[in-house]
């Protein structure tokens, strides 16, 4: 398979540019986050953005392989741009509304999204599906930290 490389970008830049501004939007958040009872197992606040920028890059592929089968993919990649809708909000509503509990609820609803997005890359392209795999392992993750936090503050 060639390799199609102005929908490779694009499906990289996709995702890469939602986590990008949706980081933008939060980063002055971050110094306060920092002060608030976190978890025993809450990782160093340098890691978060390493793992996002990977979890992305994998998105793009992921969307990418889809969009490139030559398969029916339009409901597919539809769930997948909610996600990532639902996806770019999670902070904002975390980190500058405070919003705890409701970003835990908020999140619920995100896994979900990628479970059935993955579910659905999975039956388009097999290796699409398994790249969204470490997404919903992180995102359960992400859920458990939330409802640390909000539990704890």
């Amino acid at each position: 398979m060639k390799i199609q490389w102005k929908n490779l970008i694009t499906c990289l830049a996709i995702p890469l540019a939602v986590g990008s501004l949706s980081s933008l939007l939060t980063r002055n958040t971050m110094v306060a986050f920092e002060s608030i009872s976190k978890p025993v197992l809450a990782p160093p606040g340098w890691l978060f953005p390493v793992v996002w920028t990977i979890l992305y890059i994998l998105m793009g592929i992921a969307s990418y392989l889809v969009l490139t089968s030559g398969k029916p993919n339009a409901a597919a990649l539809t769930k997948y741009a909610i996600q990532l809708l639902f996806n770019f909000f999670w902070p904002i509503i975390f980190f500058n509304l405070d919003l705890y509990l409701f970003a835990f609820i908020w999140l619920i609803l995100l896994w979900l999204l990628i479970l059935k997005t993955a579910i659905e890359f999975h039956q388009i392209s097999k290796l699409a599906g398994y790249l969204l795999i470490p997404y919903l392992i992180w995102v359960i993750f992400a859920g458990y930290l939330n409802l640390s936090i909000y539990l704890l503050n």
